[in-house]
């Protein structure tokens, strides 16, 4: 059951690795790129996971400001 605040904001993907050539590792965001999970399934599951949630592909400006957020929580605030 999905609840409608869920529903009305954007779906987020961003692939980061495979494995073994029969995973997709990625990470799934709703609403906030920066607020995610990481997650791993096969090829197919993939497709259909991403069809059910209607997930957009980060952008590049996107990637950038995770990549940015990763680093401020390793590192501290970056100046």
């Amino acid at each position: 059951m999905k609840s409608g605040a869920a529903t009305e904001q954007t779906h987020f993907v961003h692939v980061t690795g495979v494995l073994k050539n029969k995973f997709v590792e990625f990470d799934y965001s709703i609403g906030t790129p920066t607020l995610y999970v990481e997650l791993v399934l096969p090829f197919k599951q993939f497709r259909q996971f991403c069809i059910k949630h209607d997930v957009k592909e980060l952008t590049i400006e996107q990637q950038h400001q995770v990549e940015l957020d990763k680093l401020k929580w390793r590192h501290g605030q970056l100046d």
